[in-house]
C-alpha cells in the first residue's frame, strides 16, 4: 500500500470527535513533557487525514513514539495491517533514528466484533481470539515488520456511546429504568451541579485519591489534572464539573467535548451519601451540557467487555450501561518496531514496572 506522510504544525491538526487527537491534547501533553508531532497521510483510496504523534525520551538517547486513538482513517478490514505498516514506515524518518517503536492505540473497531462466534447465547462479547491469531489477521499482506499486539491497551477498547440526539424525554426513554429514577431521585433530595475550575483542583484531588484507594487503582498525580484543566479551548474543552448538596461535594468529573462528540473522561466521588445519587445528577448535568453544545454523542469511556462480575470494571459497565448507550469494541493498541532487539528489552522492563503511562 502507498502511504505519504508529510509533517505539519500540531496546531493545525484537522478537527476531530477524537480529543485525544487534537491540537488541545498536544498541548496538554506537551506540558506534561512529551513531544509532540502532527503529520498529514495521504494513502490508497483512503480520504486524506492526519495524526498527532507522542513522543517520550527512554534513556540512553532513545525515545519512543505513541499515538493515543490514531489514525482515525480506516481502511478495508482485510488491509489495516498492510496500512498500519506502510505508515508506521514513512513515520521512521519524521521519528528520529533513535525511536524504539510506534504504538498505535486504535480508535477502529474490532474486526472481530461482527463474527458471531465472538458472542454467547445471550449476545454478549466473548472478546477477541488469542494474540497469536489476531497478530497472523493483522499482519496479512505486510512484508515487512509485522505490527505486534501490545501487551496491554492504554486507551480503554471497550466502551459506552450515548446517542444524544432528540429532546430530553428521548435521551431518558432510551435509559433504564433504575437510571431514569436515580437521575430524579438526586434532583428531590437537593443535589446539583456546577462547572468548577482551577480554584476547585483541590477538591477534585480529595475526592480523586478517595477513588483510587476505594477502588484500587493507581491514580494519576496532580499536574496531569491541572495541565487538563489549564488546556484551554483551542479545537476542544475539557470542563470540570462538581456535583454538590448545598456546599459538600459529592462526586465531580472531567468532561470533554471536540466536535461531535462529548467524553467522560475521568470520574471521582466521595463514597459517603451514596443515597443522593450525586453520580448519576452529574451524568445527566453533562448530557444537557454537551447537547447544548451541539454533540450528538457521548463517550462514557471504559467499561468492561461484558458483563462479568469478576472483572474490575464490572460496577462501571453496571452504572454506565443504564444511560441507554450502545457498547463497542475498538481494536486496543498495536506496536510496529523499529528495533527489535531494543523493543523486546523494553517490552521486559515495561511488564516489570507498568512503564508505560498515556
Amino acid at each position: 500500500m502507498d502511504v505519504r506522510v508529510l509533517p505539519k504544525p500540531v496546531d493545525s491538526l484537522m478537527a476531530t470527535r477524537l480529543i485525544q487527537q487534537t491540537t488541545f491534547w498536544s498541548r496538554v501533553k506537551k506540558n506534561l513533557g512529551w513531544r509532540v508531532l502532527a503529520f498529514d497521510i495521504e494513502a490508497d483510496s483512503l480520504p486524506s487525514g492526519d495524526v498527532l504523534i507522542l513522543l517520550r525520551d527512554v534513556g540512553g538517547g532513545r525515545s519512543i513514539a505513541y499515538s493515543p486513538f490514531g489514525p482515525e482513517n480506516l481502511p478495508d478490514t482485510d488491509r489495516r495491517g498492510e496500512y498500519l505498516a506502510a505508515l508506521s514506515s514513512e513515520l521512521k524518518r519524521g521519528l528520529g533514528p533513535h525511536c524504539l517503536f510506534t504504538r498505535w492505540d486504535l480508535p477502529w473497531i474490532s474486526p472481530y466484533a461482527g463474527d458471531e462466534d465472538r458472542y454467547d447465547s445471550q449476545g454478549w462479547w466473548l472478546g477477541p481470539p488469542e494474540t497469536r491469531l489476531r497478530e497472523l489477521r493483522m499482519n496479512w499482506g505486510v512484508r515487512e515488520v509485522g505490527l505486534r499486539k501490545s501487551p496491554s491497551d492504554i486507551l480503554p477498547p471497550d466502551t459506552i456511546l450515548v446517542d444524544l440526539r432528540g429532546d430530553e424525554q428521548a435521551l431518558m426513554a432510551r435509559m433504564k429504568p433504575k437510571t431514569r429514577y436515580n437521575i430524579r431521585l438526586a434532583s428531590r433530595r437537593g443535589v446539583t451541579v456546577r462547572e468548577g475550575g482551577l480554584p476547585d483542583m483541590d477538591l477534585w484531588q480529595k475526592l480523586y485519591q478517595a477513588t483510587a484507594r476505594r477502588n484500587s487503582i493507581v491514580p494519576h498525580g496532580e499536574r496531569y489534572f491541572h495541565a487538563l484543566a489549564a488546556g484551554g479551548k483551542f479545537d476542544a474543552r475539557v470542563r470540570l464539573l462538581i456535583a454538590e448538596k448545598g456546599s459538600r461535594p459529592l462526586a465531580a468529573m472531567f468532561l470533554s467535548t471536540s466536535a461531535d462528540r462529548a467524553t467522560y473522561l475521568y470520574g471521582a466521588s466521595s463514597g459517603e451519601d451514596r443515597n443522593l445519587m450525586a453520580p448519576y445528577a452529574l451524568q445527566w448535568a453533562a448530557m444537557g451540557l454537551a447537547k447544548n453544545e451541539g454533540c450528538t454523542s457521548y463517550d462514557l469511556f471504559g467499561v468492561a467487555p461484558r458483563p462479568d462480575p469478576t472483572h474490575p470494571l464490572y460496577g462501571l459497565f453496571m452504572f454506565k450501561m443504564g444511560f441507554g448507550g450502545t457498547l463497542i469494541h475498538r481494536q486496543g493498541a498495536w506496536d510496529y518496531p523499529y528495533d527489535e532487539k531494543a523493543y523486546s528489552i523494553y517490552l521486559a522492563g515495561e511488564s516489570t514496572c507498568g512503564a508505560f503511562h498515556a
